[in-house]
């Protein structure tokens, strides 16, 4: 795998050195990984993630980087950094017994640290022996605070964090130490953020009962780096960050078209349906045909032969295989051809940032075409307003990059005012929008009853019609007809 610093270096040959994390979306705000051959210091309160990282930070240097490293742990026991690495579905025992990691799980006495003459020398041989063993290139210290608990000598205190700080500068190594904030200092002594070369700051944050993970690089010297707080998780493969990336600015345009999978509703494009690569959002209130539209979109993909993702966070997939057959829409075929891959989840399930993490992982496992999320609105309640729009940019922007058509369904209200009100509150970010409505069908006091329609609101850089036309689902699947036989259709821009 190319280093990530590499292709930094290229693009500035005065940037300093990278030593690349492997960690999903930190390489990318801190521009490569973490300073080479200098200190990062790592701060938050416990929960917050610091011990997953630098492990995380080791075993990827070890497994993907060929950099053999050192975790010294002044707090766990080597059974339990075997338990902690073993809930990544990684096998930390494997990769201490082939020497790319070595394990140092050090118990200081008390007495000693409250010794006058207090210094880390017995620490220093250990890993100085244990560099030249295994041609250690990274070090994880956890935690510094643990490491310093007990020593009383304010100036030894002093004297041996910067002794620290400068050996481990001396022998070239990548250095991960751990800290933990107090009273409004990123550590207990506050001198460890100025001697540092880079200040990384966790936080495990509850807003409205949701947990929220957030990252901040808060000091990178000597380097362009993301400022923000950017959402991370911790799942079974580790920590990822999900950076805010304005990837879908930079996708080139096309006028390839891919069919909406109604050839009545292709008919309402010029050009035959959906941009290729673009963002359609299909909203309307409840039973007005959303959900179906967009499984007529997905099958149609599956008979070009294309992959098609189908996120549904309503209903479960067998009820909606059943419910799609009713109008004479079949996907088990394509299920099992392994074009139609249907996930079902509660949005309550996980917070924000691990559905979209998911997103991401399903999407480079399976390789889709096009994705449809329906409906996008059951993220709502789980979330900000500002939350919410921020992961709906990330997921157009990710979907963008990769060329795939995406579509949304989004539910509004019967209560609301206008059905093309845009609740979501991301209209302005999609290329394409159609809204389906209850209206009457009927002469005026006579055979009134229900009948759905459907209108084009925008369809960027295309031709389309602005008429309503009524939505009819039947036993022999989706069409539209003429609410006005006798008009002309007409087409805007």
């Amino acid at each position: 795998m190319p280093d990530p610093s590499d292709t930094m270096a290229t693009q500035n040959p005065n940037q300093l050195p990278r030593c690349p994390t492997g960690i999903t979306g930190l390489d990318e705000i801190t521009e490569g990984g973490l300073p080479r051959n200098m200190t990062t210091l790592v701060c938050g309160a416990a929960g917050s993630g610091k011990t997953i990282f630098g492990l995380d930070f080791l075993i990827n240097g070890a497994l993907t980087y060929n950099e053999p490293g050192i975790f010294v742990s002044f707090e766990e026991t080597e059974g339990e950094l075997y338990r902690d690495v073993a809930s990544l579905n990684l096998d930390l025992k494997v990769l201490v017994s082939q020497k790319k990691v070595a394990l140092h799980c050090v118990s200081l006495e008390r007495r000693d640290a409250q010794e006058e003459n207090f210094n880390l020398e017995g620490l220093f041989v250990l890993l100085d022996q244990t560099i030249h063993a295994i041609g250690a290139k990274r070090i994880v210290i956890d935690s510094i605070e643990s490491l310093f608990a007990d020593v009383v000598d304010r100036e030894s205190l002093r004297s041996e964090i910067k002794r620290l700080f400068r050996w481990l500068k001396e022998r070239d190594v990548t250095a991960f130490i751990t800290g933990e904030p107090y009273r409004g200092s990123y550590t207990r002594r506050g001198l460890e953020e100025y001697i540092s070369d880079c200040v990384i700051s966790l936080d495990n944050r509850v807003v409205e009962q949701i947990a929220i993970r957030r990252i901040r690089i808060v000091k990178y010297r000597g380097s362009n780096h993301g400022t923000n707080e950017y959402p991370f998780i911790i799942s079974k493969n580790g920590l990822s960050v999900i950076p805010i990336t304005s990837a879908g600015l930079d996708s080139p345009g096309t006028s390839e078209r891919v069919s909406t999978g109604i050839p009545t509703l292709d008919v309402m494009f010029q050009g035959g349906g959906y941009t290729k690569g673009s963002t359609v959002l299909l909203s309307g209130t409840a039973g007005t045909g959303k959900t179906s539209i967009a499984f007529a979109f997905a099958l149609g993909g599956c008979r070009r032969g294309e992959r098609c993702l189908f996120l549904s966070y309503e209903e479960s997939s067998g009820q909606l295989i059943q419910n799609m057959k009713s109008i004479g829409l079949d996907c088990e075929p394509f299920i099992k051809q392994g074009l139609l891959k249907m996930v079902s989840t509660r949005p309550t399930f996980f917070g924000l940032e691990r559905h979209l993490l998911d997103l991401h992982k399903t999407i480079e496992e399976f390789s889709p075409q096009s994705v449809v999320i329906d409906p996008l609105t059951s993220l709502l309640s789980e979330g900000s307003t500002r939350d919410i729009q921020s992961m709906v940019t990330r997921m157009i922007d990710l979907l963008k990059s990769r060329k795939i058509t995406g579509l949304f369904t989004s539910l509004v209200s019967s209560s609301g005012s206008s059905v093309s009100s845009g609740e979501i509150g991301v209209s302005s970010l999609i290329d394409t929008w159609i809204v389906v409505r209850e209206i009457e069908g009927g002469q005026a006091g006579i055979n009134k009853r229900r009948i759905r329609g459907l209108y084009i609101v925008k369809s960027r850089g295309m031709g389309h019609s602005n008429d309503v036309r009524k939505l009819v689902l039947s036993n022999d699947g989706i069409s539209l007809t003429s609410t006005d036989p006798s008009a002309e259709t007409a087409v805007e821009k």
